[in-house]
């Protein structure tokens, strides 16, 4: 996974002393449903403990992405993947969360449709999706040698223009 959050094209990187709670974090867990709350309780003391300047609403933002994402490593690449990797990136501008596993397979965001019968799941990417574009952030999904890594990145502050994209 790539853990740095560079600056935007054609912006010099000015010398500053690093922040308290820069820095990347990785760890994995067992690709079971009990994985999805130890994920975000983990990401929730790691944002408190680094005291990393997110609003309220930007870590309820945070924490819903980190649910989703590894909720859909769970129920679909667990086959292939008995483990899944998250790892959270904090640097000046933005926090980066990203879920790794080991499945080929690249989702893609379920449209909505009035006509399709009512489904109680498998539109967790859209709520991805939707969190990323009204914080101003961004996401992807990337592949791995083996996986891949699908990854969000939130701005420490609102940006309301199109943000830069951290690697």
């Amino acid at each position: 996974m790539r853990g740095g959050l560079p600056p935007g094209p054609g912006r010099a990187i000015a010398p500053r002393r690093p922040a308290e709670y820069d820095g990347s974090w990785r760890w994995t867990a067992p690709a079971l449903d009990r994985s999805v709350p130890a994920a975000r309780s983990a990401v929730r003391e790691l944002i408190r403990r680094r005291a990393v300047p997110l609003r309220e609403d930007q870590l309820y933002g945070l924490l819903l992405i980190v649910s989703e994402l590894v909720t859909n490593a769970v129920r679909h690449a667990a086959l292939l993947s008995p483990e899944v990797a998250v790892e959270v990136s904090v640097g000046p501008e933005w926090v980066r969360v990203a879920v790794e596993d080991n499945h080929p397979y690249r989702p893609a965001p379920m449209e909505a449709c009035p006509e399709d019968e009512p489904r109680t799941g498998g539109r967790g990417l859209l709520l991805v999706q939707a969190t990323v574009e009204e914080a101003g952030g961004c996401y992807d999904i990337e592949h791995t040698a083996g996986g891949k890594v699908v990854w969000a990145a939130l701005p420490l502050r609102f940006r309301p223009t199109s943000p830069r994209r951290p690697r």
